[in-house]
């Protein structure tokens, strides 16, 4: 049997978590804006683009404290340590995104069967100001949202944000040029649908990660097939594939090798984990190695019950 563990790169986490802070505090002073904009305006997009900020504060203060968490060590109970805290982060901030996106429709609807007067100038200021600040936070977190689900949560907050705002100071220019006051509700119906798209994608992969989905990046048939051609390996079964957290792939299998010596089994075992490590990027590894196997449906004579042996006997 054969283990290799994951070391996280600890310079970029610190980088990935002072950038979330940057980008909470910037998303707090906005929201407060949009939402005194939003009510001296009575505009619904300025202030579902508040509420969705308010939002992501909370998802933002999520995602840091998961980050807190995540770097315990591992324990005796907990041999894997707490990598699983931040995709739970990201499944909760998925599902407040559809909660979100849900009410922002529904708010919506109502205003469709009494549209409201709003104030085109205050609400356009306001979003022109939140547009700059959404882009200040993508700057921030793109980078370090492609190496963790928690951060990509995060950041789907902030990309929402951005379409918010854009969104908004469309309509803000509509009804300016037009005194067509339907184009606010229309936004916000699109802004809850873009947000729910981003929102239904999280809770998917965070869903996945935690039923243990074999990872996207892998073809399982593929891997298979990889550690059928390291030179001594006869047959392999019993392969599982799963990821811990954001790109910590691990997989366990049963090798079927020749009878030999332990030394030529132990590079068995070292062929096989580097090659999995460099093709798939996976970087813990379990496997069992046996010399033989029994067919399929059948039952080892030394794993049957003590009484069927005596009864042959």
């Amino acid at each position: 049997m054969a283990h290799q563990h994951h070391t996280n790169d600890h310079g970029e986490v610190s980088l990935g978590y002072r950038r979330m802070f940057f980008t909470l505090a910037i998303v707090l002073i906005i929201m407060v804006a949009e939402v005194i904009g939003g009510i001296v305006s009575g505009s619904l997009s300025l202030l579902g683009d508040a509420g969705h900020m308010f939002v992501d504060a909370l998802a933002l203060g999520l995602s840091l404290f998961a980050m807190s968490v995540s770097r315990r060590p591992a324990t005796a109970t907990r041999t894997f340590g707490y990598y699983r805290v931040e995709i739970l982060a990201a499944l909760a901030n998925g599902v407040i995104l559809v909660l979100v996106a849900a009410y922002i429709i529904y708010e919506a609807y109502q205003r469709f069967l009494e549209p409201p007067q709003v104030k085109p100038p205050l609400m356009l200021t306001i979003a022109t100001i939140g547009l700059c600040a959404n882009l200040a936070g993508i700057l921030l977190l793109n980078r370090a949202s492609r190496g963790s689900l928690n951060i990509r949560a995060a950041f789907w907050h902030i990309v929402g944000d951005t379409v918010s705002s854009v969104g908004v100071i469309a309509a803000g220019v509509i009804i300016l040029l037009t005194d067509l006051y339907i184009a606010d509700t229309i936004v916000a119906v699109v802004i809850g649908v873009i947000i729910l798209w981003g929102a239904v994608r999280i809770v998917r992969e965070a869903g996945d990660i935690l039923l243990e989905t074999a990872p996207k990046h892998l073809e399982m048939a593929e891997v298979t097939g990889a550690l059928k051609d390291i030179p001594g390996v006869n047959e392999v079964h019993d392969i599982h594939a799963w990821t811990i957290t954001s790109n910590i792939y691990a997989l366990s299998a049963h090798l079927v090798i020749d009878d030999q010596m332990v030394s030529r089994s132990v590079d068995i075992v070292r062929n096989a984990r580097q090659r999995l490590a460099e093709r798939f990027d996976i970087s813990h590894t379990t496997l069992q190695l046996e010399c033989e196997s029994c067919p399929t449906g059948l039952v080892c004579e030394l794993d049957k019950p003590e009484t069927n042996r005596d009864s042959k006997s």
